[in-house]
Protein backbone atom coordinates (compact mmCIF):
# COMPACT_ATOMS: atom_id res chain seq x y z
CA UNK A 1 0.00 0.00 0.00
CA UNK A 2 1.21 3.55 -0.71
CA UNK A 3 2.82 5.61 2.03
CA UNK A 4 3.36 8.89 0.20
CA UNK A 5 1.60 12.14 1.05
CA UNK A 6 -0.38 12.05 -2.20
CA UNK A 7 -3.80 10.64 -2.96
CA UNK A 8 -3.25 7.52 -5.00
CA UNK A 9 -4.92 6.41 -8.20
CA UNK A 10 -4.42 3.38 -10.43
CA UNK A 11 -6.62 2.80 -13.46
CA UNK A 12 -8.43 -0.54 -13.23
CA UNK A 13 -6.98 -3.17 -15.51
CA UNK A 14 -10.40 -3.94 -17.00
CA UNK A 15 -13.81 -2.36 -16.89
CA UNK A 16 -16.89 -4.13 -15.65
CA UNK A 17 -19.73 -4.78 -18.05
CA UNK A 18 -21.43 -1.55 -19.09
CA UNK A 19 -25.17 -1.09 -19.33
CA UNK A 20 -25.31 0.80 -22.62
CA UNK A 21 -29.05 1.38 -22.27
CA UNK A 22 -28.77 3.42 -19.06
CA UNK A 23 -29.63 7.09 -19.72
CA UNK A 24 -26.79 9.51 -19.06
CA UNK A 25 -28.44 11.25 -16.14
CA UNK A 26 -28.72 8.12 -14.00
CA UNK A 27 -24.99 8.27 -13.20
CA UNK A 28 -24.21 11.88 -14.10
CA UNK A 29 -21.86 14.14 -12.20
CA UNK A 30 -23.37 17.61 -12.55
CA UNK A 31 -21.33 20.73 -11.83
CA UNK A 32 -23.29 23.67 -10.42
CA UNK A 33 -22.31 27.07 -11.78
CA UNK A 34 -23.33 30.28 -10.04
CA UNK A 35 -22.84 32.53 -13.10
CA UNK A 36 -22.03 35.77 -11.32
CA UNK A 37 -19.20 34.09 -9.41
CA UNK A 38 -17.65 31.76 -11.99
CA UNK A 39 -15.73 33.79 -14.60
CA UNK A 40 -15.90 37.46 -15.63
CA UNK A 41 -15.00 38.19 -19.26
CA UNK A 42 -15.42 41.97 -19.37
CA UNK A 43 -13.98 43.25 -16.08
CA UNK A 44 -17.19 44.56 -14.52
CA UNK A 45 -16.72 42.28 -11.51
CA UNK A 46 -19.70 40.07 -12.40
CA UNK A 47 -19.33 36.63 -13.91
CA UNK A 48 -21.02 36.20 -17.27
CA UNK A 49 -21.90 33.70 -20.00
CA UNK A 50 -18.84 34.38 -22.20
CA UNK A 51 -16.73 33.82 -19.09
CA UNK A 52 -18.32 30.42 -18.58
CA UNK A 53 -17.80 29.55 -22.26
CA UNK A 54 -14.10 30.39 -21.91
CA UNK A 55 -13.84 27.86 -19.10
CA UNK A 56 -15.47 24.93 -20.91
CA UNK A 57 -12.01 23.32 -21.40
CA UNK A 58 -11.63 23.35 -17.61
CA UNK A 59 -15.00 21.68 -17.16
CA UNK A 60 -14.00 19.08 -19.72
CA UNK A 61 -10.69 18.42 -17.97
CA UNK A 62 -12.53 18.04 -14.69
CA UNK A 63 -14.62 15.27 -16.22
CA UNK A 64 -18.17 16.36 -15.43
CA UNK A 65 -21.13 15.10 -17.44
CA UNK A 66 -23.30 18.21 -17.19
CA UNK A 67 -23.51 21.69 -15.74
CA UNK A 68 -26.41 23.19 -13.84
CA UNK A 69 -26.57 26.91 -14.56
CA UNK A 70 -28.11 29.02 -11.80
CA UNK A 71 -30.34 31.91 -12.95
CA UNK A 72 -28.86 34.13 -15.65
CA UNK A 73 -32.12 35.94 -16.43
CA UNK A 74 -32.74 39.71 -16.16
CA UNK A 75 -32.97 40.48 -12.45
CA UNK A 76 -32.52 43.22 -9.87
CA UNK A 77 -30.51 40.66 -7.86
CA UNK A 78 -32.69 41.02 -4.79
CA UNK A 79 -32.01 37.32 -4.27
CA UNK A 80 -28.99 36.44 -6.37
CA UNK A 81 -30.95 36.19 -9.60
CA UNK A 82 -33.82 34.11 -8.20
CA UNK A 83 -35.98 37.21 -8.59
CA UNK A 84 -36.63 36.85 -12.32
CA UNK A 85 -37.81 39.75 -14.49
CA UNK A 86 -38.08 37.76 -17.74
CA UNK A 87 -37.85 33.98 -17.97
CA UNK A 88 -36.94 33.98 -21.68
CA UNK A 89 -34.00 36.36 -21.83
CA UNK A 90 -30.48 36.90 -20.49
CA UNK A 91 -29.46 39.60 -18.02
CA UNK A 92 -27.53 42.15 -20.14
CA UNK A 93 -24.81 42.18 -17.48
CA UNK A 94 -24.28 38.46 -18.15
CA UNK A 95 -24.59 38.47 -21.93
CA UNK A 96 -27.17 37.88 -24.65
CA UNK A 97 -29.24 35.03 -26.00
CA UNK A 98 -26.56 34.61 -28.64
CA UNK A 99 -23.99 34.21 -25.86
CA UNK A 100 -26.23 31.57 -24.30
CA UNK A 101 -26.41 29.72 -27.62
CA UNK A 102 -22.62 29.87 -27.88
CA UNK A 103 -22.32 28.36 -24.39
CA UNK A 104 -24.68 25.51 -25.24
CA UNK A 105 -22.75 24.84 -28.45
CA UNK A 106 -19.39 24.81 -26.62
CA UNK A 107 -20.67 22.52 -23.87
CA UNK A 108 -22.24 20.07 -26.30
CA UNK A 109 -19.06 20.02 -28.38
CA UNK A 110 -17.25 18.95 -25.20
CA UNK A 111 -19.92 16.28 -24.59
CA UNK A 112 -21.27 18.16 -21.57
CA UNK A 113 -25.02 18.56 -21.06
CA UNK A 114 -26.62 21.71 -19.66
CA UNK A 115 -29.41 22.15 -17.11
CA UNK A 116 -30.84 25.59 -16.37
CA UNK A 117 -32.67 26.84 -13.32
CA UNK A 118 -36.37 27.48 -13.66
CA UNK A 119 -37.96 29.53 -10.85
CA UNK A 120 -41.71 28.86 -10.83
CA UNK A 121 -42.72 29.73 -7.26
CA UNK A 122 -42.34 33.48 -7.71
CA UNK A 123 -41.35 36.18 -10.17
CA UNK A 124 -39.57 39.42 -9.41
CA UNK A 125 -41.57 42.52 -8.59
CA UNK A 126 -40.26 43.96 -11.90
CA UNK A 127 -41.80 41.17 -14.01
CA UNK A 128 -44.31 42.49 -16.57
CA UNK A 129 -47.07 40.46 -14.93
CA UNK A 130 -46.52 42.02 -11.53
CA UNK A 131 -46.24 45.53 -12.94
CA UNK A 132 -49.60 44.89 -14.60
CA UNK A 133 -51.03 43.48 -11.38
CA UNK A 134 -50.12 46.61 -9.41
CA UNK A 135 -51.76 48.76 -12.07
CA UNK A 136 -54.94 46.64 -12.01
CA UNK A 137 -57.78 46.62 -9.49
CA UNK A 138 -58.45 44.00 -6.82
CA UNK A 139 -60.10 40.92 -8.27
CA UNK A 140 -58.65 41.45 -11.75
CA UNK A 141 -57.19 38.68 -13.88
CA UNK A 142 -53.79 40.35 -13.59
CA UNK A 143 -53.85 40.13 -9.80
CA UNK A 144 -55.12 36.56 -9.93
CA UNK A 145 -51.76 35.46 -11.34
CA UNK A 146 -50.36 36.25 -7.88
CA UNK A 147 -51.69 35.83 -4.35
CA UNK A 148 -53.36 39.06 -3.29
CA UNK A 149 -55.56 39.33 -0.21
CA UNK A 150 -57.35 42.18 1.59
CA UNK A 151 -55.70 43.61 4.69
CA UNK A 152 -57.30 43.42 8.10
CA UNK A 153 -58.89 46.19 10.14
CA UNK A 154 -61.20 49.04 9.21
CA UNK A 155 -58.40 50.69 7.23
CA UNK A 156 -57.04 47.39 5.90
CA UNK A 157 -53.68 48.40 7.31
CA UNK A 158 -52.75 45.04 8.84
CA UNK A 159 -51.54 41.94 6.98
CA UNK A 160 -54.09 39.18 6.24
CA UNK A 161 -52.38 36.91 8.80
CA UNK A 162 -49.18 36.51 10.82
CA UNK A 163 -47.27 34.33 8.35
CA UNK A 164 -43.55 34.98 8.08
CA UNK A 165 -41.19 35.06 5.11
CA UNK A 166 -38.37 32.51 5.10
CA UNK A 167 -36.04 35.49 4.81
CA UNK A 168 -37.49 37.13 7.92
CA UNK A 169 -40.32 39.55 8.58
CA UNK A 170 -43.89 39.37 7.35
CA UNK A 171 -44.75 37.26 4.31
CA UNK A 172 -47.21 39.97 3.21
CA UNK A 173 -46.39 43.26 1.52
CA UNK A 174 -48.93 46.11 1.21
CA UNK A 175 -49.52 47.69 -2.19
CA UNK A 176 -51.29 50.83 -0.96
CA UNK A 177 -54.90 50.06 -1.87
CA UNK A 178 -55.83 47.84 1.07
CA UNK A 179 -54.45 44.67 -0.47
CA UNK A 180 -51.32 42.70 0.30
CA UNK A 181 -49.40 40.16 -1.78
CA UNK A 182 -47.75 36.99 -0.47
CA UNK A 183 -43.99 36.55 -0.71
CA UNK A 184 -42.49 33.56 1.06
CA UNK A 185 -39.02 34.87 0.24
CA UNK A 186 -37.98 38.51 -0.33
CA UNK A 187 -40.59 41.22 -0.81
CA UNK A 188 -39.19 41.58 -4.34
CA UNK A 189 -40.30 37.98 -5.04
CA UNK A 190 -44.12 37.87 -5.15
CA UNK A 191 -45.47 34.31 -5.12
CA UNK A 192 -47.40 33.11 -8.15
CA UNK A 193 -50.87 31.61 -8.03
CA UNK A 194 -50.54 28.16 -9.60
CA UNK A 195 -54.31 27.67 -9.53
CA UNK A 196 -54.36 30.14 -12.45
CA UNK A 197 -54.31 28.37 -15.83
CA UNK A 198 -52.46 31.22 -17.55
CA UNK A 199 -49.54 30.80 -15.14
CA UNK A 200 -49.32 27.09 -15.90
CA UNK A 201 -49.51 27.62 -19.65
CA UNK A 202 -46.85 30.34 -19.65
CA UNK A 203 -44.35 28.20 -17.77
CA UNK A 204 -44.88 25.33 -20.19
CA UNK A 205 -44.02 27.82 -22.94
CA UNK A 206 -40.86 28.80 -21.02
CA UNK A 207 -39.76 25.16 -20.78
CA UNK A 208 -40.19 24.79 -24.55
CA UNK A 209 -38.31 28.05 -25.19
CA UNK A 210 -35.15 26.76 -23.51
CA UNK A 211 -35.52 23.16 -24.69
CA UNK A 212 -35.72 24.51 -28.24
CA UNK A 213 -32.37 26.25 -27.65
CA UNK A 214 -30.73 22.96 -26.77
CA UNK A 215 -31.11 22.83 -22.99
CA UNK A 216 -30.97 19.22 -21.81
CA UNK A 217 -32.86 19.69 -18.56
CA UNK A 218 -34.03 21.87 -15.72
CA UNK A 219 -33.40 22.31 -12.02
CA UNK A 220 -36.71 23.35 -10.48
CA UNK A 221 -36.38 25.93 -7.73
CA UNK A 222 -38.69 25.57 -4.70
CA UNK A 223 -40.41 22.69 -6.46
CA UNK A 224 -42.44 21.91 -3.34
CA UNK A 225 -43.97 25.37 -3.04
CA UNK A 226 -46.15 26.04 -6.06
CA UNK A 227 -49.58 24.95 -4.84
CA UNK A 228 -50.86 26.68 -1.72
CA UNK A 229 -54.00 26.51 0.40
CA UNK A 230 -55.12 30.06 1.11
CA UNK A 231 -58.58 29.14 2.34
CA UNK A 232 -59.72 30.86 5.49
CA UNK A 233 -59.53 30.64 8.42
CA UNK A 234 -55.77 30.95 8.21
CA UNK A 235 -53.76 28.80 10.57
CA UNK A 236 -51.49 30.86 12.85
CA UNK A 237 -47.78 30.84 12.10
CA UNK A 238 -47.04 29.15 15.42
CA UNK A 239 -48.81 26.06 14.07
CA UNK A 240 -47.17 26.00 10.64
CA UNK A 241 -43.63 27.33 11.21
CA UNK A 242 -42.36 23.72 11.08
CA UNK A 243 -42.52 23.34 7.33
CA UNK A 244 -41.24 19.80 6.63
CA UNK A 245 -43.99 17.29 7.31
CA UNK A 246 -44.61 13.65 6.42
CA UNK A 247 -48.25 14.04 5.39
CA UNK A 248 -48.64 17.00 3.00
CA UNK A 249 -50.66 18.91 5.57
CA UNK A 250 -48.80 22.22 5.39
CA UNK A 251 -50.87 24.94 3.69
CA UNK A 252 -47.86 26.36 1.82
CA UNK A 253 -45.52 23.47 1.03
CA UNK A 254 -45.65 20.00 -0.51
CA UNK A 255 -49.38 19.98 -1.18
CA UNK A 256 -51.09 16.79 -2.33
CA UNK A 257 -52.24 18.22 -5.66
CA UNK A 258 -48.80 19.53 -6.68
CA UNK A 259 -47.74 16.47 -8.77
CA UNK A 260 -50.44 17.38 -11.29
CA UNK A 261 -48.33 20.38 -12.31
CA UNK A 262 -45.28 18.22 -12.94
CA UNK A 263 -47.23 15.66 -14.92
CA UNK A 264 -48.05 18.55 -17.28
CA UNK A 265 -44.33 19.40 -17.40
CA UNK A 266 -43.42 15.78 -18.11
CA UNK A 267 -45.65 15.87 -21.18
CA UNK A 268 -43.58 18.85 -22.41
CA UNK A 269 -40.27 17.12 -21.66
CA UNK A 270 -41.39 14.05 -23.59
CA UNK A 271 -42.08 16.10 -26.72
CA UNK A 272 -38.32 16.13 -27.29
CA UNK A 273 -35.90 13.44 -28.45
CA UNK A 274 -34.23 12.62 -26.19
CA UNK A 275 -36.72 13.67 -23.50
CA UNK A 276 -35.61 16.59 -21.36
CA UNK A 277 -34.87 15.86 -17.71
CA UNK A 278 -35.52 17.71 -14.47
CA UNK A 279 -34.44 17.62 -10.84
CA UNK A 280 -36.51 19.05 -8.01
CA UNK A 281 -35.27 21.28 -5.24
CA UNK A 282 -37.85 19.95 -2.82
CA UNK A 283 -37.19 20.48 0.89
CA UNK A 284 -39.62 17.82 2.02
CA UNK A 285 -39.78 14.88 4.38
CA UNK A 286 -37.71 11.98 2.96
CA UNK A 287 -40.83 9.86 2.60
CA UNK A 288 -42.29 12.52 0.29
CA UNK A 289 -39.32 12.87 -2.08
CA UNK A 290 -40.64 10.24 -4.47
CA UNK A 291 -43.60 12.48 -5.33
CA UNK A 292 -41.15 14.72 -7.20
CA UNK A 293 -38.81 12.00 -8.50
CA UNK A 294 -41.62 9.97 -10.08
CA UNK A 295 -41.15 9.00 -13.73
CA UNK A 296 -44.38 10.74 -14.71
CA UNK A 297 -43.20 13.94 -13.02
CA UNK A 298 -39.81 15.63 -12.75
CA UNK A 299 -37.93 12.33 -12.52
CA UNK A 300 -35.33 13.32 -9.89
CA UNK A 301 -35.24 15.13 -6.55
CA UNK A 302 -32.25 16.23 -4.50
CA UNK A 303 -31.49 14.22 -1.40
CA UNK A 304 -30.74 17.08 0.99
CA UNK A 305 -30.22 14.73 3.92
CA UNK A 306 -26.55 14.28 3.03
CA UNK A 307 -26.08 18.05 2.96
CA UNK A 308 -27.24 18.14 6.58
CA UNK A 309 -25.50 14.98 7.82
CA UNK A 310 -22.93 15.20 10.56
CA UNK A 311 -19.57 13.47 10.10
CA UNK A 312 -20.72 10.24 11.69
CA UNK A 313 -20.95 6.77 10.11
CA UNK A 314 -24.45 6.38 11.52
CA UNK A 315 -25.60 9.59 9.80
CA UNK A 316 -24.07 8.55 6.49
CA UNK A 317 -25.53 5.06 6.65
CA UNK A 318 -28.98 6.44 7.46
CA UNK A 319 -28.88 8.92 4.57
CA UNK A 320 -27.55 6.38 2.10
CA UNK A 321 -30.26 3.91 3.10
CA UNK A 322 -32.82 6.66 2.50
CA UNK A 323 -31.44 7.24 -1.01
CA UNK A 324 -31.36 3.54 -1.73
CA UNK A 325 -35.06 3.52 -0.89
CA UNK A 326 -35.51 5.88 -3.83
CA UNK A 327 -33.53 3.44 -5.96
CA UNK A 328 -35.74 0.53 -4.96
CA UNK A 329 -38.74 2.45 -6.36
CA UNK A 330 -36.99 2.84 -9.70
CA UNK A 331 -35.97 6.45 -9.04
CA UNK A 332 -32.49 7.93 -9.42
CA UNK A 333 -30.83 8.89 -6.13
CA UNK A 334 -29.52 12.44 -6.46
CA UNK A 335 -26.74 13.31 -4.02
CA UNK A 336 -25.06 16.53 -3.00
CA UNK A 337 -22.90 17.75 -0.12
CA UNK A 338 -23.48 21.45 -0.63
CA UNK A 339 -24.77 24.12 -2.97
CA UNK A 340 -25.12 27.87 -3.27
CA UNK A 341 -27.52 27.91 -0.30
CA UNK A 342 -25.33 26.10 2.26
CA UNK A 343 -21.99 26.70 3.99
CA UNK A 344 -18.94 25.29 2.24
CA UNK A 345 -18.42 21.60 2.99
CA UNK A 346 -14.81 21.98 4.15
CA UNK A 347 -15.88 24.58 6.69
CA UNK A 348 -18.94 22.66 7.82
CA UNK A 349 -16.80 19.60 8.57
CA UNK A 350 -13.98 21.60 10.16
CA UNK A 351 -15.95 23.43 12.82
CA UNK A 352 -15.80 22.38 16.45
CA UNK A 353 -18.47 19.79 17.10
CA UNK A 354 -21.60 20.93 18.86
CA UNK A 355 -23.03 17.78 20.51
CA UNK A 356 -26.62 17.07 19.66
CA UNK A 357 -26.71 19.27 16.58
CA UNK A 358 -25.61 18.52 13.06
CA UNK A 359 -22.65 20.26 11.51
CA UNK A 360 -24.83 22.09 8.98
CA UNK A 361 -26.63 23.86 11.83
CA UNK A 362 -23.35 24.54 13.62
CA UNK A 363 -22.01 26.17 10.46
CA UNK A 364 -25.07 28.35 10.13
CA UNK A 365 -24.72 29.45 13.77
CA UNK A 366 -21.18 30.55 13.01
CA UNK A 367 -22.24 32.74 10.10
CA UNK A 368 -23.20 35.67 12.27
CA UNK A 369 -22.23 39.32 12.11
CA UNK A 370 -21.20 39.74 15.74
CA UNK A 371 -17.48 39.33 15.06
CA UNK A 372 -17.02 35.95 16.69
CA UNK A 373 -14.22 33.84 15.23
CA UNK A 374 -14.95 30.21 14.47
CA UNK A 375 -13.22 27.28 16.07
CA UNK A 376 -12.25 26.03 12.64
CA UNK A 377 -9.75 23.26 11.91
CA UNK A 378 -9.17 23.92 8.21
CA UNK A 379 -7.10 20.81 7.56
CA UNK A 380 -9.63 18.57 9.29
CA UNK A 381 -12.49 20.05 7.29
CA UNK A 382 -10.68 19.59 4.00
CA UNK A 383 -9.72 16.01 4.86
CA UNK A 384 -13.32 15.12 5.68
CA UNK A 385 -14.67 16.91 2.61
CA UNK A 386 -12.32 14.89 0.41
CA UNK A 387 -13.36 11.65 2.09
CA UNK A 388 -17.04 12.58 1.80
CA UNK A 389 -17.02 13.26 -1.92
CA UNK A 390 -15.46 9.86 -2.61
CA UNK A 391 -18.36 8.30 -0.69
CA UNK A 392 -20.88 10.16 -2.84
CA UNK A 393 -19.13 9.42 -6.11
CA UNK A 394 -19.13 5.71 -5.28
CA UNK A 395 -22.90 5.60 -4.69
CA UNK A 396 -25.46 4.63 -7.33
CA UNK A 397 -27.22 7.61 -8.84
CA UNK A 398 -26.20 11.12 -9.84
CA UNK A 399 -24.02 13.55 -7.88
CA UNK A 400 -24.07 17.36 -7.91
CA UNK A 401 -20.93 19.37 -7.15
CA UNK A 402 -21.05 23.08 -6.36
CA UNK A 403 -18.37 25.18 -8.04
CA UNK A 404 -15.27 25.48 -5.87
CA UNK A 405 -15.83 22.27 -3.93
CA UNK A 406 -13.35 20.65 -6.29
CA UNK A 407 -10.79 23.15 -4.98
CA UNK A 408 -11.56 22.44 -1.33
CA UNK A 409 -12.65 26.05 -0.76
CA UNK A 410 -13.75 27.11 2.68
CA UNK A 411 -16.55 29.52 3.49
CA UNK A 412 -15.44 33.16 3.32
CA UNK A 413 -16.87 33.92 6.74
CA UNK A 414 -15.38 37.35 7.36
CA UNK A 415 -17.09 39.33 4.60
CA UNK A 416 -17.73 42.89 5.81
CA UNK A 417 -21.36 43.75 6.41
CA UNK A 418 -21.23 46.46 3.73
CA UNK A 419 -20.36 43.84 1.08
CA UNK A 420 -23.21 41.45 1.83
CA UNK A 421 -25.76 40.93 -0.93
CA UNK A 422 -27.96 38.11 0.40
CA UNK A 423 -31.45 39.24 1.53
CA UNK A 424 -31.18 36.77 4.41
CA UNK A 425 -28.56 39.07 5.93
CA UNK A 426 -30.68 42.17 5.43
CA UNK A 427 -34.00 40.76 6.62
CA UNK A 428 -32.53 39.00 9.66
CA UNK A 429 -31.69 42.34 11.17
CA UNK A 430 -28.00 41.57 11.27
CA UNK A 431 -28.36 38.21 12.99
CA UNK A 432 -27.05 36.25 9.99
CA UNK A 433 -24.50 36.80 7.28
CA UNK A 434 -26.50 34.66 4.90
CA UNK A 435 -25.13 32.76 1.92
CA UNK A 436 -22.62 35.14 0.37
CA UNK A 437 -19.68 33.33 1.96
CA UNK A 438 -20.05 30.37 -0.41
CA UNK A 439 -20.74 32.59 -3.43
CA UNK A 440 -17.46 34.50 -3.49
CA UNK A 441 -16.03 34.44 -7.06
CA UNK A 442 -13.69 31.55 -7.83
CA UNK A 443 -9.88 31.86 -7.87
CA UNK A 444 -8.35 30.72 -11.16
CA UNK A 445 -4.80 32.03 -10.73
CA UNK A 446 -2.66 32.81 -7.66
CA UNK A 447 -2.44 36.50 -8.55
CA UNK A 448 -4.22 39.32 -10.36
CA UNK A 449 -6.91 41.75 -9.18
CA UNK A 450 -9.42 38.91 -8.69
CA UNK A 451 -7.24 35.78 -8.80
CA UNK A 452 -8.04 35.22 -12.47
CA UNK A 453 -11.80 35.58 -12.06
CA UNK A 454 -11.70 38.62 -14.36
CA UNK A 455 -9.66 41.64 -15.46
CA UNK A 456 -10.78 43.69 -12.46
CA UNK A 457 -11.92 43.28 -8.85
CA UNK A 458 -14.67 40.77 -8.07
CA UNK A 459 -18.18 41.62 -6.92
CA UNK A 460 -17.47 40.11 -3.47
CA UNK A 461 -14.12 40.46 -1.65
CA UNK A 462 -11.80 37.46 -2.07
CA UNK A 463 -9.44 36.48 0.76
CA UNK A 464 -5.67 36.26 0.34
CA UNK A 465 -5.71 32.51 1.03
CA UNK A 466 -7.51 32.01 -2.30
CA UNK A 467 -4.11 32.13 -4.03
CA UNK A 468 -3.15 28.67 -2.77
CA UNK A 469 -6.58 27.28 -3.72
CA UNK A 470 -6.62 28.61 -7.27
CA UNK A 471 -7.11 26.28 -10.22
CA UNK A 472 -3.61 27.05 -11.50
CA UNK A 473 -2.00 26.37 -8.13
CA UNK A 474 -3.87 23.14 -7.51
CA UNK A 475 -3.28 21.87 -11.04
CA UNK A 476 0.43 21.76 -10.24
CA UNK A 477 0.01 19.62 -7.12
CA UNK A 478 -0.70 15.91 -7.38
CA UNK A 479 -2.03 15.90 -3.82
CA UNK A 480 -4.49 18.78 -4.33
CA UNK A 481 -8.24 18.46 -4.01
CA UNK A 482 -8.58 19.35 -7.69
CA UNK A 483 -6.29 16.46 -8.64
CA UNK A 484 -8.34 14.15 -6.45
CA UNK A 485 -11.58 15.20 -8.16
CA UNK A 486 -10.11 14.71 -11.62
CA UNK A 487 -8.88 11.24 -10.72
CA UNK A 488 -12.17 10.29 -9.04
CA UNK A 489 -14.34 11.43 -11.94
CA UNK A 490 -12.17 9.61 -14.47
CA UNK A 491 -12.44 6.39 -12.46
CA UNK A 492 -16.15 6.80 -11.89
CA UNK A 493 -16.76 6.87 -15.65
CA UNK A 494 -15.32 3.37 -15.81
CA UNK A 495 -16.68 1.97 -12.56
CA UNK A 496 -20.21 3.38 -12.22
CA UNK A 497 -22.04 0.79 -14.32
CA UNK A 498 -25.24 -0.40 -12.75
CA UNK A 499 -27.22 0.15 -9.59
CA UNK A 500 -26.05 -2.79 -7.51
CA UNK A 501 -25.07 -1.90 -3.94
CA UNK A 502 -24.27 -3.91 -0.83
CA UNK A 503 -23.19 -2.93 2.68
CA UNK A 504 -20.12 -4.66 4.07
CA UNK A 505 -20.48 -5.19 7.83
CA UNK A 506 -17.86 -4.28 10.41
CA UNK A 507 -16.60 -7.85 10.57
CA UNK A 508 -15.42 -7.63 6.96
CA UNK A 509 -12.33 -5.68 8.05
CA UNK A 510 -12.64 -6.44 11.76
CA UNK A 511 -12.83 -2.66 12.08
CA UNK A 512 -15.80 -1.93 14.31
CA UNK A 513 -18.59 0.53 13.72
CA UNK A 514 -16.32 3.47 12.80
CA UNK A 515 -15.77 2.17 9.26
CA UNK A 516 -18.32 2.56 6.48
CA UNK A 517 -17.80 0.11 3.63
CA UNK A 518 -19.91 -0.93 0.66
CA UNK A 519 -19.55 -2.87 -2.57
CA UNK A 520 -20.51 -1.80 -6.07
CA UNK A 521 -20.52 -3.77 -9.35
CA UNK A 522 -17.34 -5.40 -10.60
CA UNK A 523 -15.75 -5.73 -7.16
CA UNK A 524 -15.56 -1.95 -6.61
CA UNK A 525 -15.43 -1.29 -2.86
CA UNK A 526 -15.47 2.04 -1.02
CA UNK A 527 -14.12 2.12 2.56
CA UNK A 528 -14.22 5.17 4.88
CA UNK A 529 -12.68 5.44 8.34
CA UNK A 530 -14.71 7.77 10.57
CA UNK A 531 -12.82 6.69 13.71
CA UNK A 532 -9.77 8.03 15.47
CA UNK A 533 -7.39 5.14 14.76
CA UNK A 534 -6.02 3.74 11.49
CA UNK A 535 -7.51 0.46 10.31
CA UNK A 536 -6.29 -2.33 8.08
CA UNK A 537 -7.16 -2.41 4.41
CA UNK A 538 -8.71 -5.15 2.31
CA UNK A 539 -6.76 -7.34 -0.06
CA UNK A 540 -7.18 -6.08 -3.59
CA UNK A 541 -6.19 -3.38 -6.04
CA UNK A 542 -6.09 0.15 -4.63
CA UNK A 543 -7.81 2.47 -7.12
CA UNK A 544 -7.89 5.80 -5.30
CA UNK A 545 -7.58 7.27 -1.81
CA UNK A 546 -8.63 10.68 -0.51
CA UNK A 547 -5.34 10.98 1.40
CA UNK A 548 -2.11 9.21 2.19
CA UNK A 549 -2.21 5.66 3.60
CA UNK A 550 0.73 5.49 6.03
CA UNK A 551 2.04 2.00 6.68
CA UNK A 552 -0.60 0.59 4.36
CA UNK A 553 -3.43 1.44 6.75
CA UNK A 554 -6.49 3.68 6.35
CA UNK A 555 -6.20 6.71 8.68
CA UNK A 556 -9.12 8.56 10.20
CA UNK A 557 -11.27 10.78 7.97
CA UNK A 558 -10.12 9.04 4.80
CA UNK A 559 -11.87 7.12 2.02
CA UNK A 560 -10.26 4.58 -0.30
CA UNK A 561 -11.58 2.77 -3.36
CA UNK A 562 -10.50 -0.78 -4.14
CA UNK A 563 -11.19 -3.52 -6.57
CA UNK A 564 -11.45 -6.75 -4.59
CA UNK A 565 -12.08 -10.34 -5.63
Amino acid sequence: MPTSDEPTSDEPTSAPDTDQAAPWWRTAVVYQIYPRSFADSDGDGIGDLPGITSRVPYLSSLGVDAVWLCPFYPSALADGGYDVDDYRDVDPRLGTLADFDDLVTALHAADIKILVDVVPNHTSDRHAWFVEALASPAGSAARNRYIFRDGLGPDQDRPPNDWESLFGGSAWEPVGDGQYYLHMFAAEQPDLNWHDDSVRADFRATLRFWADRGVDGFRVDVAHGLIKDLNEPYRPWSEISEVIRPDGSHPLWDREDLPEVYREWRAVFDEYVPPRIAVAEASVHPTRRSRYAASDGLGMAFNFEMQDADWLPSDYRRVIDSGLGDLSRGETPTWLLGCHDSPRVATRYGLARNPGRNSQQTARDWLLTDGRLPELDRALGERRARAAVLILLALPGSTYVFQGEELGLHEVGDLPSAALQDPMAQRSGGKEKGRDGCRVPLPWTPDGPSYGFGPGPANLPQPAWFADYSVASESERADSTLSLYRAALALRRVLATGDEFGWLDSGWLDSGDDVLAFRRPGGWVSVTNFGGQPVGLPDGQLLLASGALPDGRLPSDTTAWFRVP
